[in-house]
């Protein structure tokens, strides 16, 4: 009975363990999940969409600096600090939430990088076959990071932080280096068709 009731610990102990470090996979395929579905309540439980929003404004208005995650303030002190007060281009700020919307968050978990804004834009859904796997890029007791990479080697990484002792939330999404594709103008009208004068004075169609 002794022998039975340590096995079953240990066992117990283990899938502890796996569970804790499979946590912030077991997130990130949940967003991509959550965001094919159209599931804003199931985004909202594993996004910290402020933080998202912070880390993405200041890499569309093209601090290289920002790509990489801001240090926390143990591993950094000074370095935490400053980026609470790095300036910010103000016409970057409506751009951040194109990158939010369902249809773009599915498209950043498959690597789309920058033009996962147009999925919301355009409002056109990611092909549900294209399923790339992340790649660990960092693992740590409060911190993970992981890497979709596209066809051209541009990666994406997404940041996750634990909130608990299972919980993990993404705080941050480094985009590749580049541009943002501008938003698409606005369709113009088409002019009004005049009537044609034929030789004899009378309008056509």
């Amino acid at each position: 009975m002794k022998k039975l009731f340590g096995n079953l610990l240990l066992l117990a102990v283990v899938v502890a363990v796996v569970s804790f470090f499979a946590a912030p996979a077991v997130a990130f395929f949940g967003i991509r999940s959550a965001a094919d579905a159209n599931d804003a309540a199931g985004l909202s439980r594993l996004i910290d969409f402020a933080a998202v929003r912070q880390s993405l404004r200041p890499q569309l208005s093209g601090d290289p600096a920002a790509l990489a995650p801001a240090p926390t303030f143990l591993e950094d002190p000074i370095g935490a600090v400053r980026r609470q007060f790095e300036r910010v281009d103000p016409a970057a700020v409506a751009d951040v939430d194109a990158y939010l919307t369902p249809a773009a968050l599915a498209a950043l978990t498959r690597g789309e990088g920058r033009y996962a804004s147009e999925r919301s834009r355009l409002s056109a859904p990611v092909a549900a076959e294209t399923n790339p796997m992340p790649a660990p890029v960092f693992w740590g007791v409060n911190r993970a990071r992981m890497a979709v990479v596209d066809e051209g080697g541009s990666e994406t990484v997404f940041t996750f932080e634990r909130k608990g002792p299972f919980e993990w939330k993404l705080v941050h999404i480094g985009l590749p280096e580049g541009v943002a594709p501008a938003a698409a103008p606005p369709p113009t009208a088409a002019p009004a068709r005049l009537p044609v004068v034929g030789k004899s004075g009378k309008t056509g169609g």
